[in-house]
């Protein structure tokens, strides 16, 4: 947003400088092109009656040198009339007159163009700067013989006025700019003022607060947008709050169901197991139904206590309780009750203090997933890094597919045929769930030359002492 608005802001101020620069050079181009233009036109109507009306025959006579000039008092007229200097040309082998110091070196400083012009009976000017001031000199000659006139008006107060002129164009231009700056940005804050809203809007409405809304604050394309904002946005909470409504009813109903089922199933599993107590004097068909009894009743409690600890999960109802024990001794223990055939690496004791039960149950589910699937390898292995517990129980079954790592972790998911059997299919996803809860993650990868190995990574506080460390398992 605000790379947006630097960008605006020096657009805005870019274009008032190009036009600023563009006004200002014409500007100044055409009023010095008049100012030069009548000052020319006024000195040469002044050249040319001095030389026509006060340099006549009878006061000049056609010949007359130096002498002559100086005795008829014309050089003073002409000059009275103007404040000008003044050099005359009285040809070759005569000195010339010359008045003042800037017209001292008219013989080498004027334009041979301009003697030419002279020359030829009409009239010509040059701007020239002498010793640092300038002048238009203004050159002719009477139509008939006569020597040539060459006067020098100072232009000092043209170039004085065009230098004023070029300063308050300067000036105007930077107060300009300036006026462009500012306006520029306030005018980029009142346009990018609704994106600014919407973006703050629609961060809320990301963290959680849906009754974020626009403020409609006029009815053009800005307010159009804010409606149409605020519309989105209510459906998007009414829908929401649709999907909320609609899962807590699922939950409700899972948690209501499981309960309702435990009660009956706590004495089908009694049953179950006083019929698994007579299967041996029972006929072989008989037998083997009552097997298959055991089993699916088995099969039916442990769905039932899953689904129950999801929903315990799912309302945040269980609470989280730090105690400190020896994370070696306590994967040793579960692993000899879930997959005795698993083999635990740590290089020593590993005293830790986190809830117990939670990483109890994330090594349970890994284990029991492990002896299901894990093709007769499973290793475990757990170490430190910093205030993290890491437990990696890697195994060499068939795998899944790249894309289904992650699905591993979804309730009821299953990847293939391979995969079916007695799991309930939501032991990964409450193992996530408890690692989740400590701080933690569980993460699946492939291993290389065909099995999974999953990471659980839970947060423990600092360990205990090693004299009060709990025993270890090789």
């Amino acid at each position: 947003m605000r790379r947006f608005r630097t960008r605006l802001v020096v657009t805005v101020i870019g274009l008032v400088v190009l036009t600023a620069l563009l006004l200002g050079a014409g500007s100044y181009l055409f009023v010095s092109r008049s100012l030069r233009g009548q000052f020319a036109e006024d000195a040469a109507a002044q050249a040319e009656f001095d030389i026509a009306e006060l340099a006549t025959e009878e006061r000049l006579p056609a010949g007359a040198g130096l002498a002559e000039f100086e005795a008829s008092g014309l050089a003073e007229a002409i000059r009275r009339r103007g404040g000008v200097e003044l050099f005359v040309d009285f040809g070759e082998g005569q000195p010339p007159y010359a008045s003042g110091f800037a017209a001292a070196g008219t013989a080498t400083l004027v334009d041979p163009g301009l003697r030419e012009i002279v020359a030829g009976g009409r009239l010509g000017w040059e701007w020239l700067e002498l010793d640092g001031e300038p002048y238009l000199v203004v050159g002719g000659r009477r139509p008939e013989a006569g020597p040539d006139f060459y006067i020098y008006f100072p232009a000092g107060d043209v170039v004085a006025a065009l230098t004023r002129l070029a300063q308050a164009l300067l000036v105007g231009g930077a107060a300009l700019v300036v006026l462009s700056a500012l306006a520029a940005g306030a005018i980029a804050r009142r346009v990018l003022r609704p994106v600014a809203a919407a973006s703050r809007a629609a961060g809320a409405i990301a963290a959680g607060d849906l009754s974020a809304r626009l403020p409609v604050e006029s009815g053009d394309e800005f307010g159009a947008w804010a409606e149409s904002f605020n519309r989105m946005a209510a459906s998007l909470e009414a829908s929401i709050a649709g999907l909320q409504e609609a899962r807590d009813r699922e939950r409700r109903f899972v948690a209501d169901v499981s309960h309702e089922l435990r009660t009956p199933l706590t004495a089908l599993v009694g049953e179950a197991g006083l019929l698994k107590e007579h299967l041996d004097s029972m006929p072989p068909e008989a037998r083997r139904m009552g097997e298959l009894l055991a089993a699916d009743t088995a099969r039916l409690r442990a769905l039932v206590e899953d689904l129950l600890e999801v929903s315990r999960l799912d309302a945040g109802s269980e609470a989280t309780s730090l105690t400190e024990f020896d994370a070696v001794a306590l994967t040793g223990a579960v692993a000899a009750a879930r997959c005795p055939q698993a083999r635990v690496v740590a290089a020593g004791p590993l005293p830790v203090r986190t809830d117990r039960r939670r990483l109890e149950r994330i090594l349970a589910n890994l284990l029991d997933n492990a002896a299901r699937h894990g093709g007769g390898e499973v290793a475990v292995a757990l170490h430190r890094e910093g205030s993290s517990l890491v437990v990696l129980v890697a195994d060499r079954g068939p795998g899944v597919a790249e894309q289904d790592l992650e699905r591993l972790f979804e309730r009821f998911f299953k990847a293939d045929a391979s995969r079916h059997s007695a799991g309930s299919g939501l032991g990964l996803a409450i193992a996530r769930s408890h690692a989740r809860a400590l701080g933690g993650d569980l993460v699946a990868r492939r291993r290389t030359g065909g099995g999974l190995e999953f990471e659980a990574r839970v947060t423990v506080a600092e360990p205990l002492p090693d004299s009060e460390a709990g025993a270890t398992v090789g």
